[in-house]
């Protein structure tokens, strides 16, 4: 297929391109400065620097696609995560950038969409299974994400994935827990027996590519065994060879609100519907695995 994909530089981005590339698609990608142009040719891809919110710039780049994948995000860095204000970008690439995105697609005739979003959106349901047909319970930074999922919806043939926490190679958020681990702290939000589903950046990818092919829909994409916030603390002690001995910010965690108060919820979220549809699996089945591969230590 001949694949359109915005947020390409991203910390997904920068697995899909490589991944789609790999499994023998041409890739067209959105590249916001020139040096990012050169780092996206460089892997193969055709760069192409339009605006995200440019829909008329966007039909013309997108036409003549089979797909494009929508991955554009602005997501704040961890010193500045719990700062409502520092969602604003993010909320206008969810909000708007979707929206131009979509119209780009129905406009262009492009065959389909695939939009990012996150299982954050879902409800506390403790140590019960969560899938695609539990209802979202969204907190107000997350309501933009259900805004893009409606934006794709419009468009028809296309797939909206739900994903986990993302970690790994790329994502600041892995860096700075991994660094921390190594002081012996460990970040656990919440109560250390609530659940968290996470995701691997490379398997994240590899949805990705298998959603080109898959029934039109909604799918969340998440490892395949989903940890407690206790044993996710342990596996990062175990990632960098330290025992921890103090976590952060532990149950003060549930008084805060905003994006916060998304990270205490308990969420044990499955893959079944992906598996079943495409047959993905992840390559990092646990965060168990995962973690120790972004450490450095073989498998």
């Amino acid at each position: 297929m001949r694949v359109f994909v915005t947020g390409a530089t991203g910390a997904i981005g920068g697995h899909v391109v490589p991944a789609l590339l790999a499994a023998g698609h041409e890739v067209t990608a959105l590249a916001r400065t020139p040096e990012k142009a050169r780092g996206l040719a460089a892997l193969g891809a055709v760069p192409s620097e339009v605006s995200l919110f440019d829909r008329a710039a966007l039909t013309e780049a997108v036409a003549g696609h089979d797909a494009v994948a929508n991955l554009a995000t602005a997501i704040p860095t961890p010193s500045t995560f719990l700062r409502a204000s520092a969602w604003a970008a993010n909320e206008r690439v969810r909000r708007e950038g979707s929206a131009a995105v979509a119209a780009a697609v129905r406009a262009a005739g492009v065959g389909r969409l695939v939009q990012e979003s996150i299982t954050f959106l879902y409800p506390d349901r403790g140590a019960e299974w969560i899938d695609e047909d539990v209802a979202p319970d969204p907190f107000p930074l997350a309501e933009a994400n259900l805004a893009a999922e409606a934006n794709a919806r419009g468009v028809g043939n296309s797939v909206v994935l739900r994903f986990g926490l993302f970690y790994g190679p790329g994502s600041g958020h892995t860096d700075l827990l991994l660094r921390l681990a190594r002081r012996r702290t460990a970040f656990v939000a919440g109560p250390p027996r609530a659940y968290l589903s996470s995701i691997h950046l490379a398997d994240a990818a590899s949805a990705v590519v298998a959603a080109l092919d898959a029934p039109a829909g909604l799918y969340d994409v998440v490892d395949d065994e989903p940890v407690t916030r206790r044993d996710y603390a342990a596996a990062l002690g175990e990632a960098v060879g330290r025992r921890p001995l103090l976590s952060l910010p532990g149950r003060a965690a549930v008084l805060a609100g905003g994006a916060a108060g998304s990270l205490v919820r308990s969420q044990r979220v499955s893959n079944r519907r992906l598996r079943t549809a495409t047959g993905w699996a992840p390559g990092f089945p646990s965060v168990r695995d995962g973690l120790l591969a972004a450490a450095g230590v073989p498998r």
